[in-house]
């Protein structure tokens, strides 16, 4: 649906090494990437694919199997057929009978539970963050193109069971595909076991993606975002001193300071006050080592 702690059933660790090895973006491990390690049991009472499904697997050649993609992840399915439909996108279903349900009802629950839990992660993570930024963030982490990526790094597309057509066409790449695919794993991981388990899950992506996002705006709104970094140490908003100016009136370039009680943090250079202030701002978010 493009949009905008584990009680024993995921374990941290299989996500987190994956994604210390993973280096590339396109969905597949870069060459010599060892696996991370697997901590993968069967417990008992698992539910297994049918014989007719594992058929269907083998068959597909490349594809990699449910089984095999919850092993490389560290996920713990009670039940694999939930697995098995959160991979299967509706064009598989067209060339194979015995697929009986498509992904899209998981995907609507996986969006559904990604909103709360992305919210709640977030209001725990930055428990200063005003409630417009929270809502801003929550949005960036959810869009689209985001879900795409962490698609990308946990190689979801290798495992997503598609129609002939739709592989041929570049499916396992495409980044509505990898989001609703991602959300519908997430529907899948809350059903199997629990909210915990999703938010154990997705919690070291969040962690890497947030800072990503934090950096973003930094840059696009460094004034604000240095008067943030300014209030949260207890220091006075900053403020823009105009130091001059060179050039001939139709092209002027203006230089300002920004300065934080009385101390300068950054010199920036612009074809307006404006310009410059925000390139001070800048300047001064390097120095601090904040983008």
């Amino acid at each position: 649906m493009a949009k905008h702690g584990s009680k024993g059933n995921i374990t941290h660790k299989g996500v987190t090494s994956f994604l210390k090895f993973f280096k590339g973006t396109d969905g597949t491990p870069a060459a010599g990437t060892p696996t991370p390690q697997a901590t993968y049991n069967q417990p008992g009472g698992l539910r297994s694919l049918s014989s007719r499904e594992n058929m269907v697997e083998a068959n597909n050649g490349n594809v990699e199997s449910p089984q095999d993609f919850a092993k490389r992840l560290g996920l713990r399915f009670k039940d694999v057929t939930l697995l098995s439909r959160a991979l299967t996108h509706r064009s598989y279903l067209n060339e194979h009978s015995e697929a009986l349900e498509d992904n899209e009802r998981l995907e609507f629950l996986g969006d559904a539970i990604l909103d709360f839990v992305v919210g709640a992660w977030l209001y725990n993570r930055y428990p200063e963050m005003p409630e417009g930024d929270l809502t801003r963030m929550r949005s960036a982490l959810v869009y689209t193109e985001q879900l795409a990526h962490f698609g990308r790094i946990i190689g979801l597309g290798s495992a997503m069971r598609l129609g002939k057509g739709e592989a041929q066409a570049g499916g396992r790449d495409r980044s509505a595909l990898l989001c609703d695919t991602f959300e519908a794993l997430i529907g899948a991981i809350y059903l199997d076991s629990s909210i915990d388990a999703v938010r154990t899950f997705i919690s070291p992506l969040l962690e890497v993606a947030s800072e990503t996002v934090l950096a973003n705006q930094a840059t696009e709104d460094p004034k604000s975002s240095f008067q943030e970094w300014a209030q949260s140490q207890g220091f006075q908003a900053p403020y823009y001193v105009t130091r001059g100016s060179v050039g001939p009136d139709h092209s002027k370039v203006f230089e300002v300071d920004v300065l934080v009680n009385g101390q300068v943090y950054g010199t920036g250079t612009g074809s307006s006050k404006q310009a410059a202030a925000k390139s001070a701002a800048l300047e001064a978010l390097k120095q601090l080592g904040l983008v």
